[in-house]
This record gives C-alpha cells, sequence and structure tokens, in this order.
C-alpha cells in the first residue's frame, strides 16, 4: 500500500510523509505515531495480484511503467527536498544557538566585571580587554559578518544594555573604517560606559520624562562616577574620553560638559549614537518601546543634527531601513519579521516569514537578496499583526542583537 501520513514532516521519523510500505517494521513504526486512520492513496498502490490482468497492451505497459517512474522520481525530488530543508533548519538554528550562547557569556562577564571592580579593578580590566579583543579580531577576519536579532532572552536592562552597545558600536566603528586598535578601545568603552551606575540609586539608573531636577542632576553623574572606575582599571585614554563624552552631542545640547562635535573623540559619536538607538528600543518601561524601525526613523528624522553626520550615515547604511527586531509587511502581503541583517548589503534583509500551514518551529529565514520577486512594502507595529501572525513571529518585547560570521556554504543555505 502507499500510503500518505497527515501529520507534520518532524512528527514521523520516515524520509517523506508520502511512501510504498515495504516492510513489517514501517507498519510497526506508523501503528506506534497514535494515529486514528491513515490515508492510503490505492493509484499509487500495488494492484492485489488476484485481480491484476495480464498485460493485454505492451504500449499502455510502457506508458505505465514510465508514469511509475515519474512518479518515484519525484518521490525522490520530495525526499531530497525535505532532506536540504532539515539540513536548512538544523544551520539556522545551531547559529542562533551559537549567538545566544555567547551574548549570555558577555553578559555573565558584565556582571562579574561589576563584581570584581571594587576589589580588583585591573583584572577586572583584562577579562574585558580579553572578551574585546576576541570580537574585534573576529569581525575583522575575511568575510562578512551579519546583525543578528536573538530571542527573547532573559536577565535585566543593566547587564543586557551593554553587550548590545558594544555588539553594534563595532559592528559601526568597523563599517567607518576604524583600526584594530581604535576598535578596541571603542569596544571598551561600550562595555564599561554605564559601570558608573552601580554607585547610583535603582530609581536613578535609567532616565525617565519625569525626573525632578535632582533626580535628573544625579542620573548625569554616572558619566564622572563610570570615568571614575575606567581610572581605577586604567583603561586607554581612548577608552576614557568615549565613556566621558557618551552623553554629549554635536550640537551642544548634551551632558556633563556640553561639549560640541569637533570636542569630540570618534569613539564618543559612535556610542552616543548607538546608547540612544538601544535606549529607545529597550527602554525601562516597555510599553513605551519603539520598534527598530520606529526607533531609526526618529533618529533620523528628528534628532539627527544631535548626532554625528558621517556615523549616524554609516549606521543607516549597516542597519538598513529595517534593522532586525523590525515587524514588516511584504509585497505579496503576508507578515514577517526581520532577524538578519547582513552590514554590506542592508537593503536585503533575512526575514522569517508567517506562513499558515507550517509550524513556526520549521519556518525557513527567507533571504530577500536571493528572492527579487518578494520585498516589504511597509514596517508595521506589533499591535497591527493579526493574532495568527502575532503567535507565529513572537514580536521581541526587548531587541537583543550579536554578531555572526557569515560564509558562502551559511548564506548559500539561508538562501
Amino acid at each position: 500500500m502507499f500510503v500518505e501520513l497527515d501529520v507534520g514532516w518532524l512528527a514521523h521519523p520516515f524520509p517523506t510523509g508520502s511512501f510504498k510500505i515495504s516492510s513489517s517494521k514501517q507498519i510497526d513504526t506508523i501503528r506506534s505515531l497514535g494515529l486514528d486512520q491513515v490515508r492510503v492513496n490505492t493509484a499509487r498502490s500495488d494492484p492485489d495480484p488476484a485481480e491484476a490482468a495480464p498485460v493485454a497492451d505492451p504500449q499502455a505497459y510502457a506508458l505505465a511503467q514510465e508514469r511509475a517512474n515519474e512518479r518515484a522520481q519525484a518521490a525522490q525530488r520530495e525526499a531530497l527536498q525535505r532532506k536540504e530543508r532539515a539540513e536548512q533548519l538544523s544551520l539556522q538554528q545551531r547559529t542562533l544557538v551559537v549567538c545566544e550562547r555567547r551574548f549570555g557569556e558577555a553578559v555573565r562577564q558584565y556582571r562579574k566585571t561589576l563584581e570584581l571592580i571594587p576589589s580588583h579593578p585591573k583584572a577586572a580590566a583584562e577579562h574585558c580587554h580579553a572578551m574585546v579583543s576576541g570580537f574585534v579580531g573576529e569581525m575583522l577576519m575575511e568575510g562578512e559578518s551579519a546583525i543578528r536579532l536573538l530571542t527573547e532572552a532573559a536577565g535585566d536592562k543593566s547587564s543586557m544594555h551593554p553587550v548590545n552597545v558594544t555588539v553594534v558600536s563595532l559592528l559601526l566603528g568597523k563599517a567607518m573604517g576604524l583600526q584594530e586598535s581604535e576598535l578596541v578601545e571603542l569596544g571598551m568603552a561600550a562595555f564599561l560606559h554605564d559601570v558608573g551606575k552601580a554607585q547610583l540609586p535603582d530609581r536613578v539608573r535609567w532616565l525617565e520624562e519625569n525626573f525632578s531636577t535632582a533626580e535628573y542632576k544625579l542620573y548625569q553623574e554616572h558619566v564622572a562616577l563610570s570615568v571614575k572606575v575606567g581610572r581605577a582599571m586604567e583603561l586607554p585614554k581612548g577608552a576614557l574620553m568615549a565613556i566621558a563624552q557618551h552623553h554629549e552631542l554635536v550640537d551642544g545640547s548634551g551632558f556633563p560638559l556640553r561639549a560640541k562635535g569637533e570636542s569630540m573623540v570618534v569613539g564618543a559619536r559612535i556610542l552616543a549614537l548607538v546608547n540612544r538607538y538601544d535606549n529607545l528600543c529597550n527602554p525601562t518601561r516597555p510599553a513605551a518601546a519603539m520598534t527598530p524601525h520606529e526607533s531609526l526613523s526618529l533618529i533620523f528624522a528628528q534628532l539627527k543634527t544631535r548626532f554625528d553626520s558621517t556615523a549616524l550615515s554609516a549606521f543607516i547604511r549597516m542597519m538598513g531601513v529595517y534593522p532586525p527586531g523590525s515587524v514588516v509587511q511584504l509585497i505579496d502581503d503576508r507578515y514577517a519579521m526581520v532577524v538578519s541583517v547582513n552590514s554590506s548589503r542592508p537593503l536585503k534583509p533575512r526575514v522569517i516569514v508567517h506562513e499558515s500551514g507550517v509550524s513556526k518551529h520549521e519556518a525557513l529565514i527567507l533571504d530577500l537578496e536571493h528572492t527579487p520577486q518578494v520585498g516589504i512594502r511597509r514596517s508595521l507595529k506589533p499591535a497591527g499583526l493579526p493574532s495568527a501572525a502575532m503567535d507565529f513571529l513572537a514580536p521581541r518585547q526587548r531587541v537583543s542583537y550579536f554578531y555572526e560570521r557569515l560564509v558562502d556554504s551559511q548564506m548559500g543555505a539561508l538562501a
């Protein structure tokens, strides 16, 4: 008998869900699936020998054999496609697991740094330097890097924020052509720019619109406190300057010194921009969060005079119009979420597409670079998604990024 299993391909161990039974072991396996019934395709099943009539027409027999061979070839192609899909799913899951593991390690490193600073500041600096140098070395290797959206990560903003800012700042610094030593100093500054907040009362560690004048002044003190910690750690001058200026703005409206663009080091210009972007995406109150697309649009439309034009242009080129985490509608009306952006081709991100009949655990990343017939029509707020698309795409309340190395085989597999 030729059977057709009406279950997802991950719910059974066979290469394909449609096949001709060839052994009693297969029957036992089908029974173990707990199905109430199994569909039988009689047209593709072997005829009952007792009912089979002798072949009277050789031409008809040859035609039947040809069709049988075509069906067998189609089944082989289907099995190969399922195998390739399984391999692609496995690859994209492995790369995501690696990114999330490394992000988690960096978060733990930050917490360990805060614990180590009071008693062993130089040792804390050495641990941070080793981690940042590793990131920089990987980013400068041959090949391309992509910005990868992570799944909803557990953790507090105080430890996730510096990791986000470090990863994006380093990628932006690389895009702007910074040298290796400059990137290491930038990475150290990004990772440690808020260490002084540990000495502030909890209520003023993150800026709120309803701060009183006294609370706002106390909040601003975290910059000087962070610089003081950085000196105790004996950070290089470039890193200290970037920390000291990470809230300065090129139009002179920042703090604490209201420094203007010409007096800001390059690292500070990068750090000020990335820091603001991450705070817009991940505010203290989740209800106030903007999507990555909205955050980037706000910075460009309303705040661009506050940030270095060179850094902002490079940032937009790197993140694309729809940064990872953006919820979009495609030109064919399907809904999707941007999960990865190749910084060298930001207008063609990789997306996960909501498709009815496909489990979100079996959804493949669609590379828009290799599917020119599919494009993005518009960005939208997660609240604008239909309920089925909302459940499938699961937009992130907290946006976390890491980088992943792209090799030819991986880029092809995700196409």
